[in-house]
């Protein structure tokens, strides 16, 4: 029977149900803990958080993927406690955002060291929690280019997959040959890769998204609900007919099997303000809807939910 790890212990993959596939618990920048403008403390991150995962989980879903990566606000102990308050399974992530978000420490270190970190967390647990990773997040630095650190960082993250069979998300897709060059010179294959982030409205190509899953890659549509109709919207926003549509074609083309979606909502944001109207929950009322409302099967909407991230999640001997 395949297998996940999760914040509360390992479980069937068949047990994940409705699967949030890239989001955050909370995310902010490195030394955003020290902003005492927007740092916020245990009550008032609860407060916040507990509503929107009990809603999760009313509305059907049944896990949780936080893709927040060290220094940017891990917190797999408050995630063991938000997992046991509301039911909603929680899997942690090893891993960096991008290079750009590793603390000197981490960047000064060798791939080798890096892998040794991913393996150990994947395999024994983070720092002292006993709770291990279920999934590796790397990205690239801002710029759209990998650096060297970043580089470093996927060929650790590559080894790392394939020494334990847990999977890969990347942040954004952008540089997607390079970064197959290096899983494929790492003999991880890339049905192992999530690349995220595909449907942004600053990154979204369609020749390279077809490309990647012509070459076994999957697809992340994960920043439904970040649309131009927000009362703020940010920078990556997109009109939400618009990214439907380029999700739609994807699907035509016959990569069901290889998509995967989410919303990459903050819970509860740390050291900035967040998204205002946008959370996790967008997945159930309005993408779903919007699937619907497109003609989508209800079988298609499932493989997208529960099929597809299961497979994608479980652990590979």
């Amino acid at each position: 029977m395949s297998k996940v790890n999760t914040v509360l212990g390992t479980i069937p993959a068949e047990e994940l149900g409705k699967v949030a596939v890239h989001e955050h618990i909370g995310y902010g920048m490195p030394g955003s803990e020290l902003d005492s403008q927007w740092w916020k403390d245990t009550e008032q991150r609860y407060e916040e958080t507990v509503p929107k995962l009990r809603r999760f989980r009313e509305y059907g879903g049944g896990t949780f993927v936080d893709v927040t990566g060290i220094c940017n606000g891990r917190d797999v102990d408050y995630y063991k406690t938000l997992s046991a308050k509301t039911g909603v399974h929680i899997v942690a992530c090893t891993g960096f955002v991008g290079g750009d978000t590793a603390l000197p420490y981490f960047a000064r270190q060798s791939v080798e060291q890096l892998t040794r970190l991913f393996v150990h967390e994947i395999t024994v647990g983070i720092a002292d929690t006993g709770s291990r990773a279920g999934v590796i997040k790397v990205g690239v630095s801002r710029g759209g280019r990998m650096t060297e650190l970043d580089r470093r960082i996927y060929r650790a993250a590559a080894r790392a997959s394939v020494t334990t069979g847990v999977p890969i998300l990347t942040h954004l897709a952008v540089d997607a040959r390079t970064a197959i060059a290096v899983f494929e010179e790492e003999g991880l294959p890339l049905d192992r890769v999530l690349f995220g982030h595909a449907d942004d409205g600053v990154n979204a190509e369609e020749e390279r998204d077809v490309m990647i899953a012509g070459l076994g890659g999957r697809i992340g549509f994960d920043t439904f609900g970040y649309e131009t109709e927000l009362e703020d919207p940010p920078f990556w926003a997109r009109p939400r007919r618009e990214r439907l549509d380029h999700f739609l074609r994807f699907l035509d083309k016959g990569f069901l099997a290889q998509a995967l979606v989410s919303a990459d909502a903050n819970c509860s944001p740390l050291g900035w303000p967040g998204v205002k109207g946008h959370t996790v929950n967008y997945i159930f009322e309005d993408l779903v809807p919007d699937l619907r409302g497109a003609g989508v099967e209800e079988s298609t909407i499932k493989a997208l939910l529960e099929d597809n991230p299961a497979d994608f999640l479980a652990i590979r001997d």
